[in-house]
Order: C-alpha cells, then structure tokens, then sequence
C-alpha cells in the first residue's frame, strides 16, 4: 500500500469510489464498505444516503479513527459528519461536487481528513 498525502488528493478524484474502513462501535473491529466520494480542499467527502442511521455513521460517531482506500492507495485520516447548520457552506459546496460526479448530492455528508504521513 501507497500512503497518499493530502496534497495528491486531487490526483485520485477522479476514481469512482474508496474502501472507507471505520472502527466497529461495538466490537472494535475493523468494517470496511465501498462508497462513492468527492474531493474538495485537500479532504475526501462522503454521503450517507441512510443519514444517521448508516452503521458506518455511528461507527464514526463512537470513534473519528477512519482510513480510506482509493486504488492501491492507502491513507489514515480522521471522520467527521458535518452539520447542517454550523457546516452550511461546506455542506452545499461538497453537495454540488458529487451532483457534477455522479448526478447525486443528497445524503449525509462525512468529512474524511488526512493524517500527516508517518
């Protein structure tokens, strides 16, 4: 696996989805998924189409530690959803990206932060 810095986010925005691998909020184990995604600032959007009640949702919820994989690229990261109200800009911003991606925005958004390379 390739760690990917947040600078070369752009490089993989094209790219249909990622692996988004969260933290079980019961067990503690790893659970991955595949979703799509947008790029925007040098993060990595996703929307919940279920909203809060995504199992993916609450796990981020319980515990922010996320990693996503794109291809053969790997990056650790922090999860946040974002809110409505305090997020509002961001929230359409994002929302209108994943419109021009694939034609759907709505959703939960969840804001996926790149960690500094080790």
């Amino acid at each position: 696996m390739v760690l990917v810095a947040s600078k070369n986010l752009q490089s993989v925005a094209h790219e249909p989805v990622l692996h988004l691998t969260t933290v079980g909020r019961t067990t503690g184990l790893p659970r991955e998924i595949e979703i799509w995604f947008v790029v925007c600032d040098e993060r990595v959007y996703l929307f919940a189409e279920k909203g809060e009640a995504a199992g993916w949702v609450k796990n981020i919820r319980q515990n922010r530690k996320a990693s996503v994989r794109i291809g053969e690229r790997q990056i650790d990261a922090t999860a946040r959803v974002l809110d409505r109200q305090t997020d509002h800009d961001l929230w359409c911003k994002v929302a209108a990206i994943a419109d021009r991606k694939y034609g759907w925005g709505d959703g939960l958004p969840v804001e996926i932060t790149p960690l500094p390379p080790p």
